[in-house]
Parts: C-alpha cells; structure tokens; sequence
C-alpha cells in the first residue's frame, strides 16, 4: 500500500461520513494503486451503495445515489450521472459516458467508447461491441450511442458503432447490425415504440 495514498472514505463521503452511517462500511475498502501516475482519484457523489468486489479506476466522476452490485468494473475516464443502478458482473470498459436515471442490469458489457444517454433500461446479459473487424484491420473503435429512454432487452448483442434511438426498444435476444431508428427495424429482432410519453409511458427505474 503506497503510504501516500489518500484517504478513501474523505474521498468518498467527506464530511458525511458518519452523518449516513457508512463509517465501519468504508473501512473495508480495499485501495490500490492508480493505473497511471497522474491519474485522479474517483469522484462519487452522496449515498452511494457499492456492494462487495466493486472496482473502481482513476479520473472516473459519478454521481449521487449510485448502487452496484457484486463484482462490477467501472474503468477509467467514464462519467455516471445520479441515480445509476449497475447489476452484478458488469463491465464498463471506460472512456464513457452514462447518463441519469439508468439501469444497467447484470452481466452486462459495455466497451470503451460507449454512450448512455438518460433514462435507459438495459437488461441482463446485453453485450456491446465497439470493434468491427476484431484483429482484421486497424479500426477506430466506436461503442454504442444509446438514446434517451431507450429499453434494451436481455442477451441482445449489438455490432460496433451502432445507435438505438429516443425511446426505441430492442427485443430480447436480438442481433443488432444496423441502427434502430423512429420506426420498425426490419434487420433484426427488435421492436420500436416511439417515444416513451407516446407509448406505453416511460420506462419505470
């Protein structure tokens, strides 16, 4: 342990503290060292629940509220807004950014590069690329853009690159190629129901 290390807890809650009752929980976090020498420590807003094997790196900013459950890996320069619940086992590989109010449910995988607006519902098991022609060619890697109020059903898999628009559902298991438009997709699996107010009211998390 690097004797220089900061004080997790005051970075945590600061002066809050005791004032939420975390005080005997935070002292079982466990503190590494940070992946690059000039690297930031985490920022996390008030009343977070991060329940056992949470990983968090460096020069990540989270919000208020945030509740992980066990084993989740949230790596560097990713940003999460308030009210984000992350299911057991999943990944974010970092260089993201997630929006408010979104629930990401477990055995997710979301690749570096990937972008969640707010107010999106991705089920269990959903699996994100963001690489075309893995070890093929040199290719810029480019993750999903996840529109505001979107559903994405369990075991889907989407291609690199791909963009789910406002209020779109993808169903589940589907295979996603193509974008997901204002409209049905006829390339894959998946069933679109406009936007949330027009619908069947917004999504509930």
């Amino acid at each position: 342990m690097n004797a220089e290390m900061p004080n997790i807890r005051s970075l945590l809650f600061g002066d809050q503290e005791e004032e939420w009752g975390y005080k005997r929980e935070s002292e079982n976090i466990i503190v590494g060292y940070g992946y690059k020498k000039f690297s930031k420590p985490p920022v996390i807003g008030k009343n977070p629940l991060l329940r056992s094997n949470t990983v968090i790196y460096n020069d990540v900013t989270i919000g208020d509220n945030l509740r992980t459950g066990h084993n989740v890996l949230i790596r560097e320069k990713t940003t999460i807004g308030d009210d984000v619940l992350i299911g057991t086992n999943t990944v974010i590989e970092g260089h993201s950014k997630i929006g408010s109010n979104v629930s990401i449910q477990s055995n997710v995988y979301l690749p570096k590069n990937s972008y969640i607006e707010d107010n999106v519902f991705i089920g269990p098991c959903a699996c994100f690329t963001n690489d075309r022609y893995p070890i093929r060619v040199k290719y810029k890697l480019r993750g999903p853009i996840i529109r505001q109020g979107a559903s994405i059903g369990a075991n889907s898999t989407f291609l690199s690159r791909i963009e789910v628009g406002e209020g779109a559902m993808v169903a589940a298991g589907a295979v996603v190629t193509r974008n997901v438009h204002h409209g049905p997709c006829n390339r894959c699996t998946c069933t679109y129901k406009g936007p949330p107010g027009e619908a069947e009211g917004p999504n509930n998390i």
